[in-house]
């Protein structure tokens, strides 16, 4: 069965980038601290983001992280999804509209216009489509940013929540949580390393 997974980094205070995010400051200023457990040689870190990488059958991000990634800063040979692990779903985006061009060929994207809801629509069915080549069940993973993963949860669209907790703080930048109706979660699992505390947990 196709899960919709929504897994992203964030600072103790709330925040999934530091302050002043861009094309060419994806995290934001002080931001790579949330990531450093994906390139931690701590083995608990490393099953964390193999395990991750290998159920994604299909993976939904906003625009604004679609700029960063396919910026000219952005990803390449060694720092793409999974941040070196061999991982190339089908990657879908939230938008406006779509980019005029597009410089990560290599990998397979579709622009959705109609909000997250249709995104979210379009990944389930690519990643049933590579369940059944794969013969093995996998899920669509919301990867950001976080106003694209804050729309998913308050549409009720996701079904379960990880979050990679960096013991570090922040101060200011793009925060997670903005408000919106309350929601239960049931905590599924706590992966303590060196580098971050990982959560996981059903949304209700």
């Amino acid at each position: 069965m196709t899960r919709i997974i929504a897994d992203i980094s964030v600072s103790l205070d709330g925040f999934v980038t530091g302050p002043g995010p861009g094309p060419d400051n994806g995290l934001g200023t002080g931001g790579e601290a949330l990531h450093t457990w994906a390139f931690s040689d701590d083995p608990d870190d490393r099953r964390v983001l193999r395990e991750a990488t290998a159920r994604s059958g299909a993976v939904v991000l906003g625009r604004r992280l679609f700029d960063v990634v396919d910026g000219p800063h952005g990803w390449d040979d060694t720092t793409g999804y999974g941040a070196g692990e061999v991982g190339k779903p089908a990657f879908v985006v939230v938008t406006g509209s779509p980019p005029a061009s597009v410089r990560l060929t290599g990998l397979d994207w579709t622009f959705v216009t109609t909000g997250v809801a249709d995104a979210v629509t379009v990944a389930r069915g690519r990643a049933e489509q590579a369940s059944s080549r794969s013969g093995k069940d996998l899920d669509v993973v919301l990867m950001g940013g976080g106003a694209t993963i804050a729309s998913a949860l308050e549409d009720g669209l996701v079904d379960t929540l990880t979050l990679h907790l960096a013991p570090v703080v922040l101060g200011a930048g793009t925060p997670l949580f903005t408000g919106g109706a309350p929601r239960a979660l049931v905590q599924r699992s706590v992966v303590p390393t060196t580098t971050a505390t990982h959560l996981t947990y059903d949304v209700l």
